[in-house]
């Protein structure tokens, strides 16, 4: 395969793409999964994840982004024999740490299981998940490699393949398993309840997909043709090794905080209600089982949901990291403006009439996409609301963090992340006892706007960047006006006895018209061009 660059736009175009393809393929995993599971299987699914997640943040989240960006440097020079030392390098290195985090888990399983939700139900799930880590740390160092030589394609690609197997291989597994749970519980024999058992199918669809992803890569190196470089010094293994240490192992870090946010809210949810109750009585859902269903209900509902949007818009800031990252090595301020509040535009763009969207119609929204679990619906519709003035934070953070790491400071996201993970944990405590479920939402979007507003500060203090405010204003306003008028088209659609699919469809489309009218007329003919039609 040649050597295929693309430009900001154009990089961050096709990796939103793929995200949007992939997120609707994670959606058709885990909508339905959340409907066979039920709130409780949801917990012990839950569970797998929120200790795969902090040993996979410290063994590969930083390693595309530190990849990217040594690799970025390299073929900015020419050095494309430098370029592929750094990803022969990067491999063998975090292929070892991953094999190491993967046993980690495994070893832990049962342990982790019993001490979070006082048996063993979720064991074979938090089991399956193990191997994981190392395929992810393959992945990650294959697409930072590509995303460093300006080719989002591989990425986006081996996105779709993950997808796909996931949702398939995933789905499949668990209704297999619901029906013979015995396929699971005869290697785990501690595993009694039969939702324990499916939940560890289908996360072993999710082992199988990153499973996919790397098969992917297998198969493009069969194909790839690799550019040459005539440099005749390349950096050591040791250098190389040092390089990748100073970018990935603080973002790394600060992924890991980031991920410790999931493990409080577990954490806080179900000894807060455990200990001084829930105001929500749920119909055939006993008091011991109650703490569960709602941090199962919240996780995979509420969270689930929240995190559709941002899993796009992050996209932008791997395509932000080499932009800035060239235009810091060339002294290109100009370019260096342009790019950084492209990036953040963009990703403002995207989210608000979003989080607008869902935060109007939460009930329509979770009653469609989970039908058969009314009562889990029930209890997360006041909390996704509390989460979107989050998640627009979220959105336009995760460009900052690509940035930050672009012009050289790794290692301000983490202490950021410190800083919001702190305040989160201090109003869990204080909000939950009396909020449920919605105190955890309320205090996720408080976290994260002040994450947004000190990485803002922090990325303008070491660039001298200008970003204006009155773009983002005007989107805000734009926002509210398509929220008005989806309200307005809602309201006529449905006392004309329509569908409930058919209602919520027209204000979608009233209210996105509307947006865009207002975006392009807004901020400008070039601007909208830009953000929406390419």
């Amino acid at each position: 395969m040649a050597l295929k660059k693309q430009n900001f736009i154009k990089g961050s175009i096709i990796l939103m793409l793929s995200a949007v393809l992939a997120k609707l393929l994670g959606a058709l995993f885990r909508i339905p999964l959340t409907n066979m599971l039920g709130g409780v299987g949801m917990s012990y699914f839950s569970c797998a994840y929120s200790i795969f997640m902090p040993v996979y943040a410290l063994t590969a989240a930083g390693l595309t982004s530190a990849c990217a960006r040594l690799t970025a440097q390299s073929a900015a020079l020419g050095m494309y024999d430098n370029a592929r030392k750094i990803r022969r390098t990067a491999a063998l290195i975090f292929s070892a740490a991953g094999t190491v985090g993967s046993l980690l888990i495994w070893l832990l399983a049962k342990p982790f299981s019993v001490h979070i939700l006082g048996s063993s139900e979720a064991a074979a799930a938090v089991a399956m998940i193990a191997p994981a880590v190392l395929l992810g740390c393959i992945t990650a160092v294959e697409r930072g490699y590509y995303e460093g030589m300006s080719n989002m394609y591989p990425t986006a690609f081996s996105q779709l393949a993950e997808g796909i197997v996931r949702a398939g291989a995933g789905l499949y597994l668990c209704a297999l398993v619901m029906e013979r749970p015995g396929i699971v519980t005869k290697f785990f024999p501690s595993v009694t309840d039969t939702r324990g058992a499916a939940a560890a199918a289908g996360i072993g669809g999710v082992t199988l997909s990153m499973a996919g992803a790397v098969l992917f890569f297998l198969v493009m190196r069969l194909f790839a043709r690799p550019v040459r470089g005539g440099e005749s010094h390349v950096m050591s293994r040791r250098a190389i090794a040092r390089e990748l240490a100073a970018t990935a192992l603080p973002v790394g870090a600060g992924s890991l905080v980031t991920n410790l946010t999931a493990f409080i809210d577990m954490w806080t949810i179900m000894g807060c209600i455990s200990r001084f109750g829930c105001n929500a009585a749920v119909p055939g859902v006993s008091a011991e089982e109650l703490p569960e269903f709602v941090y199962g209900s919240f996780s995979g509902i509420a969270l689930t949901v929240f995190n559709l949007v941002p899993s796009v818009t992050n996209m932008l800031g791997k395509g932000a990291l080499t932009c800035i990252t060239s235009a810091r090595e060339s002294g290109d301020r100009s370019a260096l403006e342009h790019g950084t509040v492209q990036a953040l535009l963009t990703s403002a763009v995207i989210a608000v009439p979003a989080a607008v969207g869902l935060g109007i119609f939460a009930p329509e929204v979770l009653k469609l996409l989970f039908p058969r679990q009314s009562d889990e619906a029930a209890v997360c519709v006041s909390a996704l609301r509390y989460l979107m003035a989050g998640m627009v934070c979220l959105c336009i953070s995760a460009p900052l963090f690509s940035m930050l790491q672009a012009v050289g400071r790794a290692s301000a996201p983490l202490r950021i992340m410190l800083l919001g993970t702190a305040v989160k944990l201090g109003l869990n405590l204080l909000l939950i006892p009396f909020m449920g479920a919605d105190g955890a939402a309320a205090s996720t979007s408080v976290s994260y706007m002040l994450i947004l507003g000190v990485s803002l500060r922090v990325y303008i203090k070491e660039t001298g960047a200008a970003v204006p405010a009155a773009p983002f204003g005007k989107v805000i306003y734009s926002g509210a006006v398509c929220g008005a008028a989806a309200l307005f088209v809602h309201g006529a659609v449905s006392r004309s006895g329509a569908p409930p699919v058919i209602v919520l469809a027209a204000a979608a489309a009233a209210g996105g018209v509307i947006y865009g009218v207002l975006i392009y007329a807004l901020i400008g003919r070039r601007a909208a061009g830009n953000v929406l039609s390419r």
